[in-house]
């Protein structure tokens, strides 16, 4: 069922819930005051013939036992009839005046213990009664009253009517109005709905949702315009990432294909040129699969990741301090490094802090320094290399860029991106500038610990001077 058709019938269910808890009050109500005017009539008449009468029906002197007339007195009226209807009950259950109403228990009941009164209805010959029982201490029988409820019967039948045809009218005009309220107030959201399937056919120009006068659906368009954003802008991302990992990619195929060529006809080289030649391939296949990796873990993004646990950070700073300077053990390591726990993923920390020692060993002149050090969660790492061209500075950290000093250098320009990425992963960020007297400095902040850092002693600062 649609929403529209839902807002109709719960409109149409709400205003018939309402008609009909009146039209029950109203006709409880109404049925109420017309029997409690019978009742009202029903105890005046009986008043009557409660007080002690010189000749007549049960005041001053009986009819003969079994219902019959005394000599001289005239009979009961008619029942159903407009002026009502009298019997007497003896204490026995005999009637003694009348006959035609009925002696229920609760008459007898009545007789029996001599004192109170009470009313029901019952229906004598067709006619629906209202019946006035009470004891007539005087003369020690019970007095039955009778007045016919037809008239009270005719004005409820026309109440129910009227009110059935009240409640069938309102739950249509609900159900009227339901529908043309539900159509005007959904007007915006199929417009958002048609604009979505746009959207999702043409992912290419994403368009905006205009905004109306209702404050929530304001909101929702904004809320979708800011997911249209950040959609289009992943995609951009996405559409950038393949197209300059298809540029990078293109310069070591090539390379590759073409010294596995020569290598296929290597017999006729010598064998000098023959192992160079196998060396260039091992290298170029390095390059590959180093660019291929870099770019599948771009791709992942900067959201977290599924897989993350508490990480010793200046553990994760020594290890890869460790594999840099097996590579170069002519630099020389400073480290200061404090007792630091974040949460990320442990691969992912692992190869950015690897890519940022060795950017900082690569820039290095021989015999130079790398100072490396770590407090509240910030990782500063500084070369003393020529550092940063200004105009550079802005693009240190972006997909593929190389500056033109980096050209002439074993690289793919994702290094420092993925060192970004890991960075911004649990709310963290990356900056580069150039220390005051000369090299470049990386500073990454992480993100917070999941309880404080661990209580363990800092090492002190050493410098690295292994030689493998």
């Amino acid at each position: 069922m649609s929403l529209r058709r839902r807002i109709a019938g719960a409109a149409a269910l709400a205003v018939a819930a309402v008609a009909i808890t009146l039209a029950v009050v109203g006709y409880l109500s109404t049925r109420s005051a017309l029997i409690g005017q019978v009742r009202t009539d029903l105890r005046e008449r009986a008043a009557n013939y409660l007080q002690p009468h010189a000749g007549g029906p049960p005041g001053g002197r009986q009819g003969p036992p079994g219902g019959g007339e005394a000599p001289g007195v005239p009979g009961p009226p008619e029942l159903g009839g407009a002026g009502g209807y009298f019997q007497v009950v003896n204490p026995d259950g005999t009637i003694a005046y009348g006959g035609k109403l009925p002696v229920t228990k609760q008459v007898l009941e009545l007789a029996r213990t001599g004192s109170g009164g009470l009313f029901f209805g019952t229906h004598v010959q067709g006619t629906h009664e209202e019946v006035y029982a009470v004891w007539d201490a005087p003369d020690n029988h019970v007095v039955m009253v009778a007045l016919p409820l037809t008239d009270a019967d005719s004005v409820l039948h026309g109440l129910l009517l009227t009110y059935g045809l009240l409640i069938a009218g309102g739950i249509v005009l609900a159900a009227v109005l339901g529908l043309a309220i539900s159509r005007s107030a959904l007007r915006p959201i199929d417009r958002f709905v048609r604009n979505t399937e746009r959207v999702t056919k043409e992912l290419d120009r994403p368009e905006r949702l205009e905004g109306t006068d209702a404050i929530e659906l304001q909101r929702l368009a904004d809320s979708f315009n800011q997911t249209l954003d950040a959609l289009e802008r992943s995609i951009e991302s996405q559409r950038q990432l393949v197209a300059d990992a298809s540029h990078e990619l293109r310069t070591p195929i090539a390379a590759l294909r073409s010294n596995i060529q020569i290598f296929l006809d290597s017999d006729r080289l010598p064998e000098e040129d023959r192992r160079g030649l196998q060396e260039s391939i091992i290298a170029e296949l390095d390059e590959l699969t180093q660019v291929v990796a870099d770019v599948l873990e771009l791709a992942r993004g900067s959201a977290p990741t599924s897989r993350v646990e508490p990480i010793e950070l200046d553990t994760f700073v020594r290890e890869a301090v460790e594999r840099t300077q097996r590579r170069a053990p002519d630099i020389r390591f400073a480290l200061d490094l404090e007792p630091t726990v974040i949460v990320n993923n442990p691969e992912r920390v692992g190869r950015a802090l690897g890519n940022v020692v060795d950017n900082a060993r690569k820039w290095s002149p021989p015999d130079g320094d790398v100072e490396i050090s770590l407090h509240d969660r910030v990782l500063t790492v500084r070369d003393h290399g020529p550092g940063f061209n200004e105009r550079d500075l802005p693009h240190v950290f972006d997909r593929f860029y190389r500056a033109d000093d980096a050209r002439r250098m074993p690289g793919s320009g994702l290094g420092l991106a993925i060192v970004k990425q890991a960075a911004q992963a649990f709310g963290g960020e990356a900056a580069a500038a150039n220390a005051p007297d000369g090299g470049g400095v990386i500073t990454i902040r992480f993100g917070s610990a999941p309880g404080g850092d661990r209580d363990r002693p800092a090492p002190q600062a050493s410098a690295f001077a292994s030689r493998d």
